[in-house]
């Protein structure tokens, strides 16, 4: 099994490490692989070496389904304008949204990475505060294997193509014939599943204790079945959420800014809120990767002023083997 953590491909998330040869020392001491990187198109670091490659992650936009179906007046209701529409997806036309995929992936492949990562949601500002969706999972499904079936066309199969599960409106790992009809929809021989845990239990905002998230998370692993083989990785974190879900959404905030980018950064924490790529501290959480028996295992933390990002990949690893030991 490969494991990893999560890390931007940039000059200014590595800087505070010291370069690229201290955080792969530092990654090796603790048994792991690599990184699963994310290419920050404005701030791409030259200096990255492949070999610390263990996985990537490609860009996304959060909400791009109307800019893709090029829905003019409800962009224009969410961005204030189509300048700012241009600005945001920087261009007019779903063309160039292809475009700044297939570079992505052009890089990635250049890379030599194992498997890709892509994810599969819609979901605007407002949305991420009333819950109240534009799309369905269906809409949502729909157009992400249209958007996937082309940016793969003529692709040589020599990575691993991952979809993964969001709690917004698209693929959520929540209903298995949903599950069947994105994988059998994509026209790539080696797609799989990352599975993300944290954001499924992001989609029970019943949750209440980590033990909880285990067995709600295996509970959604086993109805799938047969489809669990097709679980190739796992985004490995925990979340819980719910209680703040149920008090900080319904509506929009009065006082949001008008102007999007400042919305957009007035919510980003509200998401970081609700999705809290937190370690897990219950050994019982080692079930889950027993029952799938992932070949790729990241660990998807956040990093914080309160638990730096290693610091907690370093308890996260403990707590796997202390699960490992029971």
């Amino acid at each position: 099994m490969t494991q990893c953590i999560n890390f931007p491909i940039s000059s200014y998330s590595i800087r505070p490490y010291g370069g690229w040869d201290r955080l792969e020392k530092q990654l090796r001491d603790m048994g792991l692989d690599g990184i699963e990187g994310i290419l920050d198109p404005d701030d791409m670091d030259p200096s990255f070496p492949p070999n610390l490659l263990a996985g990537y992650h490609m860009i996304f936009y959060p909400d791009w389904l109307d800019f893709y179906r090029q829905n003019n007046r409800e962009l224009v209701r969410k961005f204030g304008s189509m300048d700012m529409v241009e600005r945001f997806y920087r261009g007019t036309h779903p063309e160039d949204l292809m475009r700044q995929f297939r570079e992505d992936l052009a890089y990635a492949v250049s890379m030599h990475t194992p498997y890709v990562v892509f994810h599969v949601s819609d979901v605007s500002i407002e949305e991420g505060y009333t819950y109240s969706w534009l799309h369905t999972d269906r809409e949502v499904l729909d157009a992400s294997m249209e958007f996937i079936n082309e940016l793969l066309r003529d692709t040589e199969p020599t990575f691993e193509f991952l979809v993964e599960n969001q709690w917004w409106p698209g693929f959520t790992f929540t209903d298995p014939e949903k599950t069947e009809y994105l994988l059998s929809g994509i026209d790539y021989p080696r797609t799989g599943i990352m599975l993300d845990t944290g954001h499924l239990m992001n989609t029970n905002t019943k949750l209440r204790t980590q033990a909880d998230g285990i067995e709600y998370i295996l509970r959604m692993i086993q109805a799938h079945g047969e489809l669990k083989k097709h679980i190739r990785g796992m985004h490995f974190h925990q979340s819980l959420s719910g209680a703040y879900v149920r008090k900080n959404t319904g509506k929009v905030p009065d006082g949001l800014p008008s102007d999007y980018f400042e919305a957009y950064s007035v919510n980003y924490p509200h998401i970081q809120n609700i999705d809290r790529h937190r370690p897990w501290t219950d050994p019982g959480c080692v079930r889950i990767i027993e029952e799938v028996s992932p070949e790729y295992l990241t660990h998807e933390l956040s990093s914080g002023p309160q638990m730096p990002q290693l610091t907690a990949v370093r308890r996260q690893l403990d707590t796997i083997r202390k699960g490992q030991k029971h």
